[in-house]
């Protein structure tokens, strides 16, 4: 397992951005907050909370983000992972 690297967090989409090594080139996702829902119900995350989160799931996203890079459909509630435009 690669690891997933937290970038920051992203206002306007309300989500995270990581980054994961797929196959050897550095992809770029958004990991919604919506997917911690369960850490504080109703409300938004800390980000402590939410790095943990994501730690604690990096297999998960990681998979997540290799099925996109391939052009599949992750497994949910990880379908809401999303790849980052490549600029």
């Amino acid at each position: 397992m690669s690891p997933v690297e937290v970038i920051g967090r992203d206002v306007a989409r309300e989500a995270y951005r990581v980054r994961v090594d797929v196959a050897g080139s550095a992809r770029t996702a958004f990991v919604p907050e919506c997917l911690m829902e369960t850490l504080r119900p109703g409300e938004r995350p800390s980000h402590q909370q939410a790095y943990e989160w994501i730690a604690a799931h990096r297999g998960k996203i990681e998979t997540a983000v290799i099925a996109r890079a391939a052009a599949r459909q992750p497994r949910p509630p990880y379908d809401l992972v999303t790849l980052a435009e490549e600029s």
